[in-house]
């Protein structure tokens, strides 16, 4: 019993080696960082309740005969789910012989289980006054076959009991929060998880190092871009991660469960998963509109959104960011509720208000996308405006664009608004499907879809690649093929009077290709 040790912190390796016993442990309010590895087989009872350094637990070999468990942390439970001791329970050693009796018990019939023992039969004799355990009814005796037979079979039952395996018993069971699984939990997410932080990853970046060496002016929707790929990089960087400590902790994660939950490491994800996603919903806003906004005041050169209006936009953005993503680590909802991460945490009225709102917000800026980009739909259908080759492919990327919006919020609002209000409609374990296979949708399809599928991007990467001695050829033919578009559209221009449609035509048609 070693339990309000409070400095307590070790227990030396070799303490218990070779001893007799102990049958219970008690180590509730200590400061034991450990147990030790050997001495442990004979424990039946280890009370660890209030012990909140010890975050790791011995190999499970050692507990061969633990029967109960009480413990400070639902994730050290999922290491003994269904384990069985290996050996009956060792109270009973007292019996002489038990562990024979045992064995002869599940071996022999029924009829030779109650008359094994001549002496124990011999006993019966004398206490029944000369009445044979074989006699008939109406000489029967308290001690009669009758008699025995209903004595015997109680004992045949309580020797049976305590022959079977005893299965292990431990408190406090894990929650719906954190189940007996791995990070990750499904097999096939594993692999998935890989391919998606490594394509968000490498999309983002590309793009990123791109925009910033390209020696084109930047001019907004290159400057918006640029934020956009950090912010679903960040998304890469955060699936990374978790990937990682899946794969490190993989069938042990009960003994890293304290430490990442409650660590740094698990604050960093969260932190980088709710920055990303909010600047990236924030910023695909931002270009949605800013797109809009060009192609309505096309001709109105005044009023043309510029550099200068677009910083202090998206400044207001990563500083909106920061603080959603900062609040869990002050006390507003938690990260460490969950294994992946996520600000699940909706126990205080404040926490749910949280959750909710950010919900809401992620819900208003998928509405206003849907809604600029049916406005910009309805202005390229103007045949005066733009060929009918060129509404088409519009309307079809458009409705890309909307659909990847649509795929990665609705499934994410719908289950997370029910949750919030504390009606969860998905559990934990089929929630990391939504992680992996909905949330980063945007994060992997936004380099491609707003950059690397464009012209433009195409000429500035080959246009690097030739800085670095590759793809020389085919940089070349982009320089050609932009300054005779240049120059056509020059003519174009100049060729109709006053404020023509071709000159907005062709305004429209660079604002939807940006």
């Amino acid at each position: 019993i070693l339990k309000d040790n409070k400095n307590l912190r070790r227990i030396h390796n070799d303490a218990l080696r070779g001893a007799t016993g102990p049958d219970i442990l008690d180590i509730s309010s200590t400061a034991l960082e450990s147990l030790p590895s050997y001495g442990l087989e004979a424990i039946q009872v280890l009370n660890a309740t209030s012990s909140y350094s010890l975050k790791r637990l011995p190999p499970l070999d050692k507990f061969s005969n633990l029967l109960e468990a009480v413990l400070t942390y639902p994730s050290h439970c999922c290491a003994f789910r269904n384990i069985r001791t290996e050996k009956p329970n060792s109270l009973l050693s007292i019996f002489d012989n038990f562990s024979k009796e045992c064995e002869s018990t599940m071996r022999k019939p029924t009829n030779e289980i109650f008359y094994r023992d001549n002496s124990y039969n011999a006993s019966l004799w004398s206490a029944g006054k000369n009445t044979a355990p074989f006699a008939t009814d109406e000489e029967a005796s308290p001690y009669s076959y009758s008699a025995l037979f209903d004595d015997e079979m109680i004992g045949l039952d309580f020797e049976y009991d305590f022959c079977q395996p005893k299965i292990l018993t431990c408190t406090p069971e894990p929650d719906a929060f954190n189940p007996c699984e791995d990070i990750l939990g499904y097999s096939f997410l594993r692999i998935l998880i890989w391919f998606i932080n490594i394509l968000a990853i490498a999309g983002n970046f590309t793009v990123l190092l791109v925009l910033i060496t390209s020696h084109y002016k930047l001019t907004v929707p290159r400057f918006l871009m640029c934020n956009l790929s950090f912010a679903d990089f960040c998304m890469g960087l955060y699936l990374l991660l978790i990937a990682s400590v899946d794969a490190q902790t993989s069938g042990q994660y009960y003994n890293y469960a304290i430490d990442w939950q409650t660590g740094s490491g698990c604050n960093t994800a969260g932190f980088f998963t709710v920055f990303a996603s909010e600047l990236s919903v924030y910023t695909l806003t931002v270009i949605t509109v800013e797109r809009w906004y060009t192609i309505t005041y096309a001709m109105q050169l005044d009023r043309k959104l510029r550099l200068r209006h677009a910083v202090p936009i998206m400044l207001g953005g990563w500083l909106f960011s920061l603080i959603i993503a900062v609040m869990p680590l002050l006390g507003v909802s938690s990260y460490m509720k969950v294994s992946i991460c996520l600000p699940m945490d909706i126990e205080t009225a404040l926490s749910q208000a949280y959750i909710l709102i950010i919900l809401v917000l992620n819900v208003v800026a998928f509405i206003v996308i849907c809604a600029c980009y049916i406005k910009i739909y309805i202005a390229v259908q103007n045949p005066e405006l733009v060929a009918a080759n060129k509404d088409t492919k519009v309307a079809k990327r458009m409705a890309i664009l909307i659909f990847t919006d649509f795929t990665c919020m609705a499934p994410i609002s719908f289950f997370a608004i029910s949750a919030a209000f504390k009606v969860p409609l998905i559990t934990v374990t089929n929630s990391k499907i939504l992680l992996v296979l909905f949330y980063p949708v945007n994060s992997c399809a936004n380099p491609f879809l707003y950059a690397i599928f464009t012209k433009a991007f195409r000429r500035d990467f080959f246009l690097l690649m030739s800085k670095l001695g590759c793809c020389k050829s085919r940089a070349e033919l982009y320089r050609m093929n932009y300054f005779s578009a240049y120059t056509s559209n020059c003519k174009k221009g100049s060729s109709v009077p006053g404020p023509g449609k071709a000159p907005r035509a062709l305004l429209l048609l660079s604002a939807l290709k940006k």
